[in-house]
């Protein structure tokens, strides 16, 4: 926002003003309780456009140089049940069979890091074929082959752009910090309490220090800072929004369609749906997970949900 009042007076308009408030988001394209929150993340992102800067830091939940487990197949059944008991929680959909455990979030990350270069539409795209590639096919994208397997046909994305920057040392230094700054909490979530299967306490680390739940949000600005860590309610997110913001939000106009929806993501599910307006477009594609429907837009040919769908006798 430029320094000057200009017709908006000295007060400034409603959008002028709220272009101040920044919105950081601490998320891994692995992360279960961030592929739970994304329905209500989107609705908020959407309902902020234009008001407010929006980041993401990609925190790195699996990093590469874990150890393997000495029993991998043990390790995916616990981890299965833990996602199960997460996405039953949230009414997300999870896969039918989990293949494996994710061997490091480094490459899914640099990826969805990588395509922010592209445009914000696209960089959503992408991470929401990432994280299908998890909670729908059950095939985490933990390689570089299987990410660009993932995002392959993403609409708007140029793909040897993103093929080359995800090889790239800019890309991979963003995420080294990004990694670190997720290990660098403020002290609102150190110790933190509170109810849920989620309350979005700082994790300790193995070094002694400690990392933001994820996801995690916070919002600053001239109203000052809220954070907003673990599972929580869309209306926590807007009253933190509204709470730093110098002018009062304004409601939206309209609810959007489930065809608007599905053209800008390309794919949604029943939590999406359930704060759309009007029906599914014609030729809409409905992928049957282990908890509820993906629907996927007519065009979609490719990604982990339409693979998914190819899989199972069942897809609509």
């Amino acid at each position: 926002m430029s320094g000057d009042e200009g017709e908006g007076g000295a007060e400034g308009t409603a959008a002028e003003v709220r272009v101040q408030v920044e919105v950081v988001e601490y998320t891994d394209p692995m992360c279960p309780w961030s592929w739970a929150a994304e329905p209500r993340l989107r609705t908020l992102l959407r309902e902020a456009e234009g008001f407010c800067g929006h980041r993401r830091v990609f925190g790195v939940l699996f990093d590469e140089d874990e150890a393997p487990a000495p029993d991998p197949a043990a390790e995916t059944a616990w981890y299965a049940g833990y996602v199960q008991r997460i996405t039953d929680h949230a009414g997300a959909p999870r896969a039918a069979r989990l293949g494996w455990v994710a061997a490091s979030s480094w490459p899914s990350s640099l990826a969805a890091a990588a395509a922010e270069a592209q445009g914000p539409l696209v960089a959503d795209r992408v991470l929401r074929r990432l994280r299908e590639s998890v909670f729908v096919l059950g095939e985490p994208a933990d390689t570089p082959g299987r990410v660009l397997a993932a995002v392959a046909g993403v609409p708007g994305l140029d793909e040897p752009r993103l093929r080359a920057d995800l090889a790239s040392a800019a890309v991979r230094e963003r995420v080294r910090r990004d990694r670190a700054e997720a290990r660098r909490p403020l002290p609102e979530v150190i110790g933190l309490r509170g109810d849920g299967p989620h309350p979005g306490a700082a994790k300790e680390t193995e070094d002694g220090g400690h990392r933001y739940a994820l996801p995690t949000l916070v919002f600053t600005g001239p109203g000052g800072r809220r954070v907003v860590p673990g599972w929580r309610s869309a209306e926590e997110y807007r009253a933190a929004l509204a709470a730093v913001s110098p002018a009062p939000l304004v409601p939206a106009d309209r609810v959007p369609t489930a065809g608007e929806l599905l053209e800008r993501y390309r794919s949604l599910t029943a939590p999406e749906l359930a704060g759309a307006a009007g029906g599914l477009p014609p030729g809409t594609r409905r992928v049957p997970t282990a908890n509820g429907d993906v629907v996927l837009h007519p065009q979609e040919r490719s990604g982990p949900a339409v693979v998914a769908a190819r899989r199972s006798p069942a897809a609509g």
